[in-house]
């Protein structure tokens, strides 16, 4: 990934995210470290993806194993590419099954998250709707002697209605593809007619705002609406949208995933568990054209087999060999990748560049020797409880609240603050099995 010059606001962005235990949203190339197999992996996967295929892939791990910044990392390649993106959470109230709303919430929320290269601030739906139209008018009017002003006439709308049907008839998929066809064009006549509730109620369809076909047949002369039960085909006709109108594909990253394997009811994990065995099966043999599906997983949410994805038996065969792989190998080529934790060189060249981006965030020049690196990362390790302290986001905050406390206390240096901070005798406590749902950094 290419690392452009880092500016003081996005710096500035990713120390904030970092401090509160987050991955940054924007600037992850700054923080990229130790994983060029599965950078490598990534850009291979959306190249093959530019030709109308698709996949999917779990990438796994405990507390600490980095599952958020890959997602993230893929968000920003994939935008680099000109992939339309979109990167959210599984929670008790998103889910991939559900009959009073949660699947439906699911859908709304990937697409309220949607971004692309020019607008990485979410909701870009619009924009994305709005940029192929006006590119559409602009080829309807050359092809018709007709300039873009005269198609906003209502003589002409056949004219813009026959090309926004084409378009949309033509899907793979052809599922709600005629509905997706009519909520375009009322928005097509929204612009014309200067219409801003149409455009509006056009857009609040697509995002499956509208939940009753009542509501939609009296609002757009739509039939049908999306719901609990259809919204995967509508994720596949949106893929497919944005191929035919001139983006490489559509990516969605699915975080916290263990959601799903908390879910307290069998019954419930395996009717979610079926619907992503339809999403593997349809992105596996190229059915859900240019659509790449990745889900950040801990090991027992994958691997379980009383309740993670393991126990549902289609999804078990599926995987196959990849449950009872060798873990101390790594295979990025596979659908489960597991993510391995950062070596001690990883995050000592890690903490250098954190120091690079909080100079810049506060414009300022903090010396940090790599002795007392070293001698940080050394107290990390020697504290009662840390043998697996690699990847821990408290060593990232603990890390940037030192610099933080040298920054405003320039009487005292890092190494005096730092024996101050470990002089007291401190405990990490050690993270019990089941409490893997914590947002990781690293």
């Amino acid at each position: 990934m290419a690392e452009a010059k880092l500016r003081k606001k996005d710096a500035q962005t990713i120390i904030a995210s970092l401090e509160a235990g987050v991955v940054p949203v924007k600037g992850v190339q700054h923080v990229l470290v130790g994983r060029s197999n599965e950078v490598k992996e990534i850009i291979d996967t959306l190249q093959n993806l530019e030709d109308g295929n698709s996949d999917l892939r779990f990438w796994v791990g405990d507390f600490g194993s980095g599952k958020s910044f890959v997602l993230r990392t893929i968000e920003s390649l994939a935008l680099q590419k000109n992939f339309v993106v979109s990167t959210i959470d599984l929670t008790p109230t998103r889910r991939f099954y559900d009959s009073s709303g949660k699947a439906l919430a699911l859908y709304t929320e990937v697409v309220n998250k949607i971004v692309i290269k020019n607008n990485r601030d979410g909701n870009a739906i619009e924009t994305i709707i709005q940029q192929w139209i006006q590119v559409l008018l602009e080829q309807i009017a050359v092809e018709n002697g007709l300039t873009v002003t005269d198609l906003m006439e209502k003589v002409h709308w056949k004219l813009v209605e026959n090309a926004i049907l084409k378009t949309t008839n033509s899907f793979y998929s052809a599922g709600l593809s005629y509905e997706f066809g009519q909520a375009l064009m009322k928005y097509f006549e929204g612009i014309a007619g200067d219409n801003m509730s149409l455009q509006i109620e056009a857009i609040r369809w697509i995002r499956g705002d509208i939940t009753t076909k009542t509501e939609a047949s009296r609002e757009l002369g739509i039939k049908n609406v999306i719901n609990d039960g259809n919204y995967l085909i509508a994720l596949k006709n949106l893929a497919e949208l944005f191929l035919k109108i001139g983006y490489k594909g559509f990516v969605i990253n699915f975080d916290e995933s263990v959601n799903l394997y908390k879910l307290p009811r069998a019954l419930t994990r395996e009717k979610n568990y079926e619907m992503i065995l339809n999403l593997y099966n349809e992105t596996k043999t190229n059915e859900a054209k240019g659509l790449f599906i990745n889900f950040g997983a801990t090991k027992n949410t994958v691997y379980d087999e009383r309740r993670g994805l393991a126990s549902y038996g289609a999804l078990k065969t599926r995987f196959g060999n990849e449950l009872m792989k060798n873990k101390d190998y790594v295979n990025v080529n596979s659908t489960i990748i597991d993510l391995k934790p950062l070596t001690p060189e990883e995050i000592f060249i890690l903490l250098t560049k954190l120091l690079e981006i909080y100079n810049t965030a506060y414009q300022m020049t903090l010396v940090v020797k790599d002795s007392e690196i070293q001698q940080y990362m050394e107290e990390q390790l020697n504290r009662p409880g840390a043998a697996a302290f690699l990847t821990p986001r408290a060593v990232i905050k603990d890390y940037i609240e030192i610099l933080s406390l040298q920054r405003q206390n320039p009487d005292y240096s890092f190494s005096h603050i730092l024996a101050d901070r470990f002089g007291r005798k401190l405990s990490a406590v050690a993270k019990d099995a089941d409490d893997h749902d914590e947002i990781e950094v690293y």
